[in-house]
């Protein structure tokens, strides 16, 4: 019998969940670098690139990889014959590690955590609780998966009833494109297949805590029929052409997991869900000799990128920015943007919108004429940071309220990561505005081009007040233009097209 004492348990909780805040996965890393190096679209491959360059400075900097360190997730495999020596469950026990990690003073991860999760939808403040997932099984071990998952891709999870006779490889690639961007391919999709609708759920959500092992079986030829389905999966959502960050290329998805169950005769449920550029997960073994022990990755495990990968694009100065130069800028053009943004995302649209309805005026300092403002919930700052890692928000979110900033508050343009929908894009056409995207995955490099943030408004909202960030030579991509242009779709519908006409090899 193995007894796992209390203070190991939530030391490992805790040193888990900060080690997977900066380090990716080994796996990730070298699966992202040979997407790179294959990559034949010039801004996919900035995207990727950026997205490398982060992650080796998230690393060397132990800072996050992304501004949303996720929701945390908990995947526990019980030995029988282990016991634990505690006076808390299981689950105040994995909270007390969460608690630890995400109020650490070194590197503080920020809280996203509501509860409840309609209504007031009040921030815990240290991100508990966590989602557990418990199975007794044979031995003396305490396995142990942590994972922490970011909003934009759990937003991105679907499920579906099929019939039996129904084509799966069908459904994956034709609901593929429904999920937009916001999940900041290129990553990982993971199927769950049979059993029941939540256990279909879970296998999609546990299958991505697997290795990647894509360039493996491509190499080698698939062992057996799940193999065989993966790779086809692969390769069709590659066909798709949405590339990187959705601005079309060769590269979509990294690997496609899938774990299945037997299910009902009548029944074929089916559940996906992808996992991001953040793709933070860690395995460990408690066997009660202490806690557990992470060995921090190499840093020449990572690929030497150029220097220059995120200062290319016309510099623009935001403070002097007018609706005549925005007339300009083209889809998939890079800027460079100097001077003051003010951020604000969710929760701040929806109080403006009230205090406009209700006929009051903006708190003061809040000004959005001839301005530019940026989705972003960031991390704090430590030591002498302007900001922590701010890294762009999902803005298909901030659609219903795009029309209303744009003819109530002068607002100029917007900034946030992948897709707008067609109300949004529309309303972006009529006001002769423009919608720039930050790379997704890459909030640590963004906080470099943030020189000081000053909070205007809303301090309550903590994550989500709003604020306003200096910045110099902040990366960003012209996604919608002033004539309501948007690379989202012609980026992807150009690579569909060469890809089909010319394959060109995503292995």
């Amino acid at each position: 019998m193995s007894v796992i004492s209390r203070d190991d348990f939530i030391e490992s909780i805790a040193d888990g969940l900060q080690y997977i805040s900066f380090y990716h996965p080994r796996d990730f890393v070298q699966a992202m670098t040979r997407a790179w190096e294959r990559e034949e679209s010039e801004a996919a491959r900035n995207a990727i690139g950026q997205i490398l360059v982060n992650s080796q400075m998230a690393a060397q900097g132990r800072r996050p990889i992304c501004q949303d360190t996720g929701i945390v997730v908990v995947f526990l495999k019980v030995g029988m014959q282990v016991r634990f020596d505690s006076d808390l469950s299981v689950q105040e026990m994995v909270d007390e590690g969460v608690r630890r990690a995400y109020s650490n003073a070194e590197n503080p991860l920020r809280a996203s955590v509501v509860s409840p999760p309609w209504g007031k939808r009040l921030n815990t403040g240290d991100n508990t609780p966590a989602v557990i997932h418990t199975e007794l099984v044979p031995g003396d071990q305490l396995n142990v998966t942590l994972a922490a998952k970011g909003g934009g891709s759990e937003n991105k999870a679907r499920f579906a009833n099929l019939n039996p006779s129904d084509d799966l490889v069908e459904w994956v690639v034709e609901t593929v494109p429904g999920m937009g961007a916001g999940w900041c391919p290129p990553g990982i999709l993971g199927l769950g297949l049979g059993g029941t609708p939540e256990k279909a759920l879970l296998m999609a959500k546990e299958s991505l805590m697997a290795p990647i092992d894509m360039d493996q079986i491509i190499a080698r030829g698939p062992a057996d029929d799940v193999e065989r389905l993966r790779l086809t999966i692969y390769q069709r959502v590659n066909e798709t052409g949405i590339g990187a960050q959705g601005l079309g290329g060769l590269t979509t998805v990294l690997d496609v997991k899938l774990l299945d169950y037997p299910t009902h005769a009548a029944s074929l449920p089916v559940a996906m869900i992808p996992n991001c550029a953040a793709t933070r997960h860690i395995h460990f073994e408690l066997d009660g000799t202490g806690p557990a022990e992470l060995t921090p990755p190499s840093l020449d495990e990572w690929p030497q990128i150029p220097n220059d990968i995120s200062s290319k694009g016309r510099r623009v100065d935001v403070d002097q920015l007018t609706r005549e130069e925005i007339r300009d800028w083209r889809p998939g053009e890079n800027l460079l943007l100097c001077g003051k943004i003010l951020t604000g995302r969710d929760a701040a649209h929806k109080r403006i919108a009230d205090l406009i309805e209700q006929g009051q005026p903006l708190p003061d300092g809040v000004d959005f004429r001839n301005r530019l403002i940026y989705y972003v919930g960031p991390v704090d700052p430590v030591g002498d940071e302007a900001v922590g890692p701010a890294g762009p928000t999902t803005a298909t979110r901030m659609d219903k309220f795009t029309d209303m900033m744009l003819d109530k508050t002068g607002l100029l343009g917007m900034i946030g990561k992948a897709e707008r929908g067609p109300v949004a894009i529309e309303a972006i056409r009529v006001h002769r505005s423009v919608y720039l995207i930050a790379v997704g995955g890459a909030a640590y490099l963004v906080s470099k081009a943030i020189r000081s943030a000053r909070l205007i408004a809303f301090e309550d909202l903590g994550m989500e007040a709003i604020y306003e960030f200096e910045v110099q030579d902040m990366p960003v991509t012209v996604a919608v233009d002033s004539s309501g242009e948007s690379v989202h779709q012609s980026g992807p519908a150009h690579w569909r097209s060469r890809i089909a006409e010319f394959p060109v090899s995503v292995a």
